[in-house]
């Protein structure tokens, strides 16, 4: 069992290390900007402030995912957090309300609870077994898969009817996309409360429904974010996959 001291001292190194890869990935696109005169503007917005702020909001993301690959490592919810917090100012500034109503209401909340349940103290019989992630058991994947389609479909209704007051049929895929990556992304932090494998399967989601929303806005840099999101969320869930005892594989026994 490691002590809060290390916990601490692995969720600074992960920010540091978050903060050279932006740098790095920044840094790359500007030279990229620089060389190729006809891409100016087309990674790089410092003009924008709502792009601005998703910088160190990705940032300290990024360190938050790096940190829970850690199925011990609680202190990575105060990064998921802030994160939270300027994701939050960044779609008010975006005026996307419901993404705002969420990170602020939603997951916020959700991270608090999983700092309180992850930091649970641990019974003295069970100090030297390492922790072992769980699967969701077959009905419990089946009713989060429901609950997965009622949200997309509820996002959708709220943005066609609420937010955009176009017609059902009235740009499909970027609401079908938006649906996605809201309502991975709840169902994402709510079973990482409870530190189930299934919240990478979200996350998973989450990334890919992210890089096709952006695909389809045009929106280069946030592409790239998400393709990179993609690529640590994998290697989150391979981490806690591989510490899965067989018995504990839920609904994946029968396959």
């Amino acid at each position: 069992m490691k002590t809060k001291q290390q916990l601490w001292h692995a969720t600074g190194l992960n920010l540091c290390l978050s903060v050279l890869v932006y740098a790095v990935l920044l840094g790359l696109l500007w030279l990229a900007e620089y060389l190729f005169p006809s891409l100016h503007g087309q990674f790089l917005h410092f003009d924008n402030i709502a792009w601005v702020v998703g910088i160190p909001a990705s940032v300290v993301g990024v360190s938050y995912i790096l940190t829970i690959r850690d199925p011990q490592n609680y202190i990575g919810f105060y990064a998921g957090i802030v994160m939270s917090v300027l994701l939050g100012v960044q779609f008010l500034l975006q005026e996307q309300y419901d993404s705002t109503f969420l990170y602020f209401c939603v997951f916020i909340p959700f991270q608090i609870k999983s700092i309180l349940n992850w930091s649970k103290p641990v019974p003295e019989e069970e100090k030297n077994k390492p922790f072992e992630p769980e699967f969701l058991s077959l009905k419990g994947m089946l009713l989060t898969c429901l609950v997965f389609v009622l949200l997309v479909v509820a996002d959708y209704l709220l943005a066609t009817y609420a937010f955009q007051h176009n017609g059902l049929c009235d740009e499909i895929w970027p609401k079908f996309f938006n649906g996605m990556l809201i309502s991975s992304s709840v169902l994402a932090n709510f079973w990482l409360i409870y530190r189930k494998n299934d919240s990478w399967i979200y996350w998973i989601i989450y990334s890919l429904a992210g890089i096709g929303l952006f695909i389809i806005v045009g929106n280069v840099f946030s592409i790239v974010l998400f393709a990179f999101f993609l690529v640590i969320n994998s290697m989150a869930g391979i981490a806690w996959v591989k510490s899965t005892p067989r018995e504990k594989y839920g609904w994946l026994k029968g396959i």
